[in-house]
């Protein structure tokens, strides 16, 4: 068996859901297909959130309309009745929710976000079956067991492997069964999610699960680049990667896999194909364990969003042996995605993503060491480095803070 991951943007409209349709009836395993939430419906869903957070009905209804209306013209135009296809308690969640301002973020996050997930199986389930190809909705909040860790819930491994499994050796299961990304649920019935794009993170674990053969990842660009089409006119495909070399690529801020990908694969040596779905008879990129050959040319990486934060001791005492612990105690708490960390005597530096929880994470360091930080800057990657690249890097830029490595160069660098 194999597992397809479909992302939003391969099936952002009717035409990309038809797509999906020719790739899956063009395979003759059994698959297990797992498909994120629609176009962009995740940010429109966070909106919906901050809606509710600060009381404005009248945005979360309006919001949640025109939410609904997109998804019903993919549906009309597939021929599919989105009232049947979809639950109404789906359907309902997110009016049902509206007036929960005073509840903990994190869980209403979850709660209304998942519901992307939800809509956007029922109708590709729906559809798959109206055109012949018999298929299986799973409910992975059902299968998918976490912890409460809201936004980025824990996987229990165990039970979840034990409910997949379960579930795909059911003998009356069809040859295609189709499930969430990005969603698990707990014990008690709650949703989670397991942190945005971790729809590939759901892919890679069923295939662990379940011994699968490969996973394809089906994408809106021919492979992995080793640079960002958006921002670098002139890009190649790398046709390899190692897995180590992917994780370090994910890590970094490349956009096409989710860093925990990696680690379920690896460990059952299960290749990874990452391909286009407008062109599925190419054959894109293959992440495993010995490539043929090495990456023969440099990889640009850019993380936007970042803020640089710098800590001193306010005593003048050692950082790294006096306080290290508490300050990384600090991002954890806050769930922090640090990115680049650095150190002298007296101060460490560390770069994370801007986020919600940023304002808490200063004051709770503040009250022990002297604080500044600088926000919206941008982190430049690159592996695989030149003394000539580097030069020009770093011409007409202003660099907050550099970093190198052998074979790897990190720039904080102020947009």
């Amino acid at each position: 068996m194999r597992v397809f991951k479909f992302g939003g943007a391969s099936v952002k409209d009717a035409d990309g859901v038809k797509n999906l349709l020719q790739i899956v009836r063009q395979a003759t395993d059994e698959l297990v297909v797992v498909v994120s939430a629609m176009g962009k419906t995740t940010n429109a869903l966070e909106s919906i959130v901050e809606a509710i957070v600060q009381g404005d009905q009248l945005a979360v209804d309006s919001q949640w309309k025109q939410l609904l209306a997109y998804h019903e013209q993919i549906a009309s135009a597939l021929d599919v009745n989105i009232r049947e296809a979809i639950s109404d308690e789906v359907l309902g969640c997110v009016l049902a929710h509206r007036n929960a301002k005073n509840a903990s973020y994190d869980d209403l996050y979850d709660t209304i976000v998942s519901v992307g997930e939800l809509m956007s199986t029922a109708i590709v389930a729906a559809y798959l079956n109206q055109q012949g190809i018999r298929s299986q909705l799973w409910n992975m909040p059902e299968l998918l067991i976490t912890d409460g860790s809201f936004r980025e819930a824990m996987v229990n491994m165990p039970a979840s492997a034990q409910k997949v499994q379960r579930a795909w050796h059911d003998p009356y299961r069809p040859k295609v069964v189709v499930a969430q990304g990005f969603i698990g649920g707990t014990d008690s019935g709650h949703r989670t999610t397991l942190g945005r794009e971790g729809s590939d993170y759901t892919a890679a674990l069923i295939a662990n699960f379940l011994d699968a053969e490969s996973v394809t990842i089906w994408k809106d660009v021919p492979g992995i680049l080793n640079a960002d089409p958006r921002l670098e006119p002139n890009t190649e495909l790398i046709p390899e990667l190692n897995y180590f070399e992917a994780v370090e690529l994910a890590y970094s801020g490349a956009q096409v896999i989710h860093p925990k990908t990696i680690r379920p694969l690896e460990n059952k040596q299960i290749p990874l194909y990452v391909r286009p779905f407008a062109h599925p008879e190419q054959s894109g990129t293959i992440i495993k364990s010995a490539p043929t050959e090495p990456v023969h040319v440099p990889v640009f990486i850019w993380r936007k969003e970042q803020v640089l934060i710098t800590m001193r001791a306010k005593d003048f005492s050692f950082v790294l042996e006096d306080s290290l612990t508490h300050i990384f105690d600090v991002i954890q708490r806050c769930k922090l995605k640090v990115s680049l960390i650095q150190s002298s005597a007296v101060t460490i530096s560390v770069c994370v993503d801007n986020s919600r929880s940023l304002p808490k994470a200063l004051q709770m360091l503040g009250e022990h060491y002297a604080v500044t930080y600088n926000e919206h800057l941008s982190l430049l990657t690159i592996r695989g480095t030149t003394p000539e690249l580097l030069e020009s890097v770093q011409q007409e830029r202003t660099i907050l803070l550099s970093q190198l490595t052998r074979r790897t160069a990190k720039f904080v660098i102020a947009n």
